[in-house]
């Protein structure tokens, strides 16, 4: 097992059957204390977030496995807080994709002159860059097809894909008295044909969920999910 990448919430190993490990950290997103999933850096770090993380993620994947959506998905270990995933090949260097069901965060701070924060969206989906020199820029369809990135018809797919998924995971947070506010994920290309498959993971980490008005926190979040 060869150590790859050191993430800011996970470490990433190579096996030596040519899959992947995934080690989760107790290391969530944030600034100055305060837990943010657009941040790109760890604000902060909470006792357990890694195993509480990865039981959600499995959960999560499981249930995409039952509807038949591609992810890199293979089996976890809770008490190793690791995942065992199928190598993907990244679009460029990384690119996250967020579906917004609320103006809040990054969206607000950009668009604040247009709406309030809160105001409901319409599952708006936009694609981010993954460059923390650069802020994680956002990018256009037709930017993204004439850098080489991906084409038209794959961020079709990739659209498709992100609100199917996040639909998915809204109707699971529903069931137990929580609104999905946002959600962040990434994909890849996995497979010999390079089909597009979720990638990494879906938590408390990468999501803004509210109970009667109040953010809830990651480990919060996989209580009440896993109750």
């Amino acid at each position: 097992m060869k150590l790859i990448h050191k993430g800011k919430t996970k470490d990433v190993f190579l096996l030596e059957d040519g899959n992947y490990l995934l080690k989760f950290k107790d290391d969530v997103t944030g600034e100055d204390g305060v837990f943010d999933p657009g941040s790109n850096k760890v604000g902060l770090t909470i006792e357990g977030a890694g195993r509480a993380g990865l039981r959600l993620t499995k959960m999560f994947f499981e249930i995409l496995e039952d509807k038949g959506i591609p992810t890199h998905y293979i089996d976890v270990n809770i008490d190793d807080a690791t995942m065992t995933v199928k190598p993907a090949t990244l679009f460029g260097k990384g690119i996250e994709v967020i579906c917004r069901y609320r103006a809040v965060g990054s969206f607000y701070r950009r668009y604040g002159g247009y709406v309030k924060e809160g105001q409901p969206l319409d599952a708006f989906v936009e694609v981010t860059l993954k460059d923390d020199m650069r802020q994680d820029p956002p990018i256009t369809e037709d930017a993204l097809d004439m850098l080489g990135i991906l084409t038209h018809d794959e961020y079709k797919i990739l659209k498709e894909l992100t609100k199917k998924i996040a639909g998915i995971v809204k109707e699971e947070l529903a069931k137990k008295g929580l609104e999905l506010y946002d959600i962040k994920f990434e994909f890849g290309r996995i497979g010999e044909d390079k089909h597009i498959a979720l990638i990494d993971e879906i938590s408390g980490g990468n999501m803004r969920a509210f109970k009667d008005g109040k953010q809830v926190e990651p480990l919060e979040l996989e209580r009440l999910m896993l109750e």
